[in-house]
């Protein structure tokens, strides 16, 4: 089974095992397979009884794979354009809707707004995970991209409280749970969709694309807070610039839903399930929460402990950081913008790097690595940060903009592998949205208070040791899954002559395996 560059399958892969090679009688094809990879495949063969036949593989035709990589990406990048503006203009959304307020409780309680939509996301996932595993999920998706427009639209043309009163930090609240209720649905199924799509052997690469568009869509929404704080006045930004960038939501929107109604429906669903998940489709019709908390919950706690390190970072870095130099370190907002601004195009650029490297050594040493890392250099990152000059706060961005990159990259790839098709949409609703909500969204309203309460300024360093320490322990209960087909879905290729090796080598490991047993082959 080659692969896409041509090299042989196996070459610098995660899990394989030297001395396979050296047994005599392996075939070369079945040695040089990623254990994970091996082990999957004999699962299926013994369950089959027989080697992968045509019929048995599916092959994702370049073009569509691209459209739903990139229609996926889309979302992600219009959620993050208005996650990356409000966090950009926490300050000021304070001052435009809790003008009666102290500063620091005009940030906190800007915050609290912020964190209150993450409260309804787990009822938004509760509700568009179940229909995305029943109705599909392409439709789920366009809906959510409505919602999603329609709450970010909202925000930019709500009076301020100097015109409304009470009503405007009310209006604010609602259109922000809108926006809560439609992301419930909108990353897992877009993780599921993009994961359900790619060839096996480059899942985290081509997922990787996914989280791409997250960051670009933060980086566009700072940039042009950024761009409009050098242009305008104080008092122009408090009047009406702030609105800008959420009224841009609407035409993103129209766009991004253009993009998804174009979209087919992802291979896995379309096949269904295996004939031994179809019963487990049928029950979890009715009861779908309960069969998920009562079957998988041990991949619904490796889930959740993953988003929450993945998050706590990436809230940290994209929602808390910008405030923190602005109201702890005193800094001017131009200068917190474009140091954060930095950090996110390096995410940009590092983040597919990354995602293919995972492909390669697995999800399981990127994470580990990573969260291990986390641990190490949290609060040196925050003392370069808090330093004086210019290149030491760079590098403390830089470095903590590195390990969110790695966290981010494998997990559109690694979260949705934990669970079968039949449950996987809603899986994903309910574990990834609950850890969002209670760590990652809570974030910048609980390190914010922290710092006000204690005056350590190095409080958020010590909440990321934290989230790195608890990741580290999730990782050690994580199966490995780079290159290994989705649970419930047909091993997936991206071209006929990947279909072909992938059934020579299934033949040879089933030979092997019946050679090895003692039972004569077909």
């Amino acid at each position: 089974m080659a692969s896409t560059r041509g090299e042989p399958v196996g070459t610098a892969t995660p899990g394989r095992e030297a001395c396979d090679g050296e047994r005599p009688g392996v075939p070369e094809a079945v040695a040089e397979l990623p254990r994970q990879v091996r082990e999957e495949l004999s699962r299926r063969l013994r369950r089959n009884r027989r080697a992968f036949r045509r019929e048995d593989v599916q092959v994702v035709e370049p073009p569509l794979l691209r459209r739903a990589v990139g229609a996926s990406a889309l979302g992600n990048c219009m959620e993050w354009f208005d996650f990356g503006v409000y966090s950009y203009l926490a300050a000021t959304i304070g001052k435009v809707f809790f003008p009666g307020a102290s500063p620091a409780a005009q940030v906190i309680s800007s915050f609290a707004t912020f964190a209150a939509a993450f409260v309804v996301r787990p009822l938004g996932g509760l509700v568009f995970g179940p229909l995305g595993d029943r109705i599909g999920r392409q439709k789920v998706l366009a809906t959510t991209m409505i919602m999603m427009a329609v709450g970010t639209f909202a925000i930019g043309i709500i009076p301020g409280y100097a015109t409304i009163g009470i009503a405007a930090p009310v209006l604010l609240l609602l259109a922000r749970m809108v926006q809560g209720f439609s992301t419930g649905g909108e990353y897992g199924g877009a993780t599921t969709f993009v994961a359900e799509y790619s060839p096996d052997r480059r899942r985290g690469f081509l997922s990787s694309w996914l989280d791409f568009g997250t960051f670009v869509g933060y980086a566009l929404g700072s940039a042009l807070v950024t761009a409009l704080n050098l242009l305008l006045t104080d008092g122009q930004m408090l009047s009406w610039g702030w609105r800008v960038p959420f009224l841009i939501a609407g035409p993103l929107g129209v766009i991004g839903l253009y993009m998804r109604l174009k979209l087919e429906e992802s291979p896995a669903f379309q096949q269904q399930l295996d004939e031994h998940e179809k019963g487990l489709a049928q029950e979890s019709a009715g009861s779908e929460f309960k069969d998920i908390v009562r079957n998988h919950w041990p991949a619904l706690l490796v889930c959740m402990g993953l988003v929450l390190l993945y998050n706590v970072t990436n809230y940290m870095v994209t929602g808390y950081l910008p405030t923190y130099q602005t109201e702890t370190l005193h800094r001017s907002s131009g200068s917190a913008d474009v140091l954060v601004l930095t950090g996110m195009v390096w995410i940009v650029v590092l983040i597919t790097f990354l995602g293919r490297l995972s492909d390669r050594v697995g999800r399981r040493p990127v994470y580990a690595v990573a969260a291990a890392a986390m641990i190490v250099l949290a609060v040196p990152s925050f003392l370069l940060i808090k330093a004086d000059g210019t290149w030491p706060p760079i590098v403390g961005v830089l470095v903590l903009s590195t390990l969110l990159a790695c966290f981010a990259a494998p997990s559109a790839a690694t979260l949705p592998a934990l669970f079968p098709t039949a449950v996987r949409y809603a899986a994903m609703g309910i574990g990834f949205n609950i850890a969002v909500a209670a760590f990652g969204g809570t974030t910048p309203l609980v390190t914010a208070a922290l710092v006000n309460a204690t005056g350590d300024d190095l409080m958020p360093a010590y909440y990321l040791m934290l989230a790195g320490a608890i990741g580290l322990l999730t990782v050690r209960f994580l199966p490995e899954s780079a290159q290994v087909p989705l649970n419930g879905s047909q091993p997936m290729v991206g071209s006929s002559q990947e279909r072909r090796e992938l059934i020579t080598t299934s033949k040879e490991l089933y030979a092997y395996a019946r050679e090895r047993a003692g039972t004569p082959g077909e």
